[in-house]
């Protein structure tokens, strides 16, 4: 008899993803793939490159699902690795950015654009995408805070474990990334 997998701990499901069941593999995405998705999107801001990174972040999760401890959440784990598979992204995005300016201008329109579409349809697409860009306009420490904390709504200890940073920390920089992006968006004390 096969066990449900949606009722199974993720220490458990792991163990059946490792012995080879692709069912388990499913239930993980299942499972965290919308959240995943949603924390990669609030980090760099475009829908495709998120979801392109989510993809990264789970193949690259499940190449190294033996190291998982399965005492831990899946969850901060994935997290951890999607993070990381951002941070990459923003690396790769500054040099491009970099090469399309060193470029000489009639050169410039082979290298892709590393803007994000604007979507202006109603008003309250464009306020979302003028707060979308004002995160994004972040350091990378303070958009990963709030991203964690306001989007996500991870606890103030699993964003400090997540970022391997103590919890006052965690509150320090929210409390700066909230006043640059009031500073930002021109709103007063809200």
């Amino acid at each position: 008899m096969t066990p449900d997998l949606s009722q199974c701990p993720d220490r458990d499901l792991a163990a059946l993803a490792l012995s080879g069941r692709q069912d388990a593999y499913r239930e993980f995405l299942v499972r965290y793939k919308a959240p995943v998705f949603r924390l990669i999107r609030g980090h760099v801001g475009d829908e495709g490159e998120a979801m392109d990174l989510t993809q990264e972040a789970f193949v690259a999760g499940f190449a190294a699902l033996a190291r998982y401890d399965g005492e831990r959440p899946f969850r901060t784990w994935i997290s951890r690795i999607a993070l990381n598979k951002c941070r990459d992204w923003g690396r790769r995005r500054a040099v491009r950015a970099f090469f399309t300016r060193a470029l000489p201008l009639e050169s410039a329109y082979d290298v892709a654009g590393d803007s994000p579409p604007l979507d202006v349809d109603a008003a309250d697409r464009a306020e979302l995408a003028r707060v979308q860009l004002a995160i994004a306009d972040l350091p990378a420490n303070l958009r990963e805070v709030v991203v964690l904390r306001g989007v996500e709504e991870y606890s103030q200890a699993e964003t400090a474990e997540l970022l391997n940073v103590s919890e006052k920390t965690v509150e320090t920089r929210l409390y700066r990334a909230r006043a640059k992006l009031r500073a930002i968006l021109g709103t007063a004390g809200r």
